[in-house]
């Protein structure tokens, strides 16, 4: 049913609105592959094939690329873009930071610069001339691609032709916003990134019709990391190795979930008895919580601004300490940024605010502080700031709780650095839910099914409404009537605005 949904939720969505048709591999194509300063990956490769013929469709695309940190997704967004600029349409590309979106600038800019693709960057930051010159030139056309923030979704953004929307870290969205962003083109290809693993089966429960790309491989020959979990009391360790990579002129970071917060006191639940009866009650360990800086809005930056005082003071007094939170203003994330990025900055103290979009390679050591707090791909994405150059990172999970359970979870990083095998480890510990914030899930939460174990009854849920929706002639209306009465009451007809099962 939550299958069946999904997709004729997205058929709603698309009816009655002509796509357009790209015609892939034209010149700025071209010529981007050309100003690439790598090999492409061939898991690069297959997904902008992917994108490409969905591009070239008679059907709206909605593709998710999922890829884990550093396997070049951005890239291959950037190829969709080339294929809106060869078809004289125009692109929308959001990040869910200011930070993010400089990234796009920084790093996407240069070579869209040199394929002949016009650009421009729109945050909340932006000064107000550079904003109605910006907007000026997309509405009359003149202006190709324009990567922004929530800012692209204010309502004197307007687009003449807009064909494409790129979310990036698409789980960092509600659903609204995306709905937003799609909204600024009559009926636009749709493409997501996500840098936070998801399993197949998790993938295909969340977003039904959604097609997917797995994009595994890394690009270039990164130094890579090592990951350590350690106790407390040992973490003089982790500082150790960060004082000794200031010393060769390398910096690191000291990620803070505290920065004033206490852990959420869970309301006592109760214990069964053998008969299932509730008999007594008893304190449990709360799971892990912080997912994004959005978990950490109540939190007081005094205290962030206390702790870089100390290891300014005590632990890194020969260096330079900068810190950077969630709360801070954007040009002042902004500026701290740049400094880090230019060296000024040996040990930066930061919140998750660092998660996605910071790449400083010089960056070799990172410290987290309570990591029993963090979800693993929290925790993954974390870990791949550092280890992205030629010189080899080293990440101190400095866990304070020595709880078995929280050991034994925080272990698997220590294993492994594939993204997607910790993404189904934490899934079997969290459920779908916690993995992607509790924003995301809403109408896709499952009560019964164990997305790790029942993936198989998943996957064949897919296969079946898909076969459902596409109008089989070898389905009959009457053997619908009974999954038609349940979808009503499951998900009734004033939710999805139609039946939610296709006409036959």
């Amino acid at each position: 049913m939550l299958e069946l949904y999904l997709m004729r939720e997205q058929r709603e969505r698309v009816s009655g609105k002509p796509p357009c048709v790209h015609m892939p591999e034209g010149p700025c194509f071209d010529r981007l592959f050309a100003a690439l300063p790598f090999e492409p990956t061939d898991d690069q490769l297959c997904a902008i094939e992917d994108i490409g013929c969905d591009m070239a469709a008679p059907r709206p695309m909605d593709r998710m690329v999922l890829g884990d940190v550093g396997t070049g997704k951005t890239i291959v967004a950037a190829f969709a873009l080339a294929i809106v600029a060869d078809s004289g349409t125009q692109a929308l590309m959001m990040g869910p930071t200011e930070v993010l979106a400089q990234q796009y600038a920084s790093s996407l800019g240069p070579l869209l610069d040199q394929s002949g693709v016009s650009w421009g960057l729109l945050c909340a930051s932006t000064p107000r001339e550079k904003r109605q010159r910006l907007l000026a030139l997309l509405a009359s056309g003149d202006l190709c691609v324009l990567f922004g923030t929530h800012a692209l979704l204010e309502s004197d953004v307007v687009c003449k032709s807009c064909t494409l929307v790129v979310i990036d870290e698409e789980q960092r969205f509600g659903v609204g916003q995306r709905d937003l962003l799609r909204a600024k083109g009559l009926n636009p290809d749709y493409l997501s990134l996500t840098a936070t693993p998801i399993p197949r089966s998790l993938a295909l429960a969340l977003y039904g019709a959604t097609t997917l790309s797995y994009v595994r491989q890394k690009p270039g020959s990164a130094a890579g990391r090592t990951t350590s979990v350690v106790g407390f009391r040992q973490r003089g360790v982790a500082y150790d190795a960060a004082l000794e990579a200031c010393r060769r002129g390398e910096q690191a970071y000291v990620v803070c979930p505290l920065v004033g917060k206490k852990r959420p006191q869970e309301a006592v639940r109760p214990s069964r008895s053998r008969g299932g009866h509730p008999d007594s009650f008893e304190e449990q360990e709360p799971e892990p919580y912080i997912d994004s800086d959005y978990d950490m809005l109540d939190d007081n930056p005094k205290a962030a601004e206390a702790e870089a005082a100390f290891l300014q003071a005590k632990t890194f007094s020969e260096y330079t300490v900068g810190l950077l939170h969630g709360r801070m203003k954007p040009a002042e994330k902004r500026e701290v940024m740049e400094r880090f990025r230019a060296g000024d900055i040996d040990v930066l103290v930061s919140t998750t605010v660092i998660e996605v979009g910071v790449d400083v390679a010089n960056a070799t050591v990172m410290i987290v502080e309570d990591a029993d707090r963090f979800g693993l791909a929290q925790l993954h994405q974390l870990r791949g700031r550092i280890g992205r150059g030629k010189k080899p990172g080293r990440a101190f999970l400095v866990a304070s709780s020595s709880d078995a359970e929280a050991m034994k979870r925080l272990s698997a990083m220590e294993r492994t650095e594939d993204g997607f095998e910790l993404a189904e480890f934490d899934l079997s510990f969290r459920r779908e839910g916690d993995i992607l914030g509790n924003r995301q899930h809403g109408a896709s939460s499952l009560k019964l099914v164990n997305i790790v174990r029942d993936r198989a009854v998943v996957e064949a849920a897919h296969a079946d409404a898909l076969e459902i929706v596409s109008d089989n002639p070898g389905i009959g209306s009457e053997e619908l009537a009974v999954l038609r009465h349940e979808l009503a009451a499951v998900f009734p007809p004033a939710q999805t605005g139609a039946d939610p099962v296709c006409s036959q």
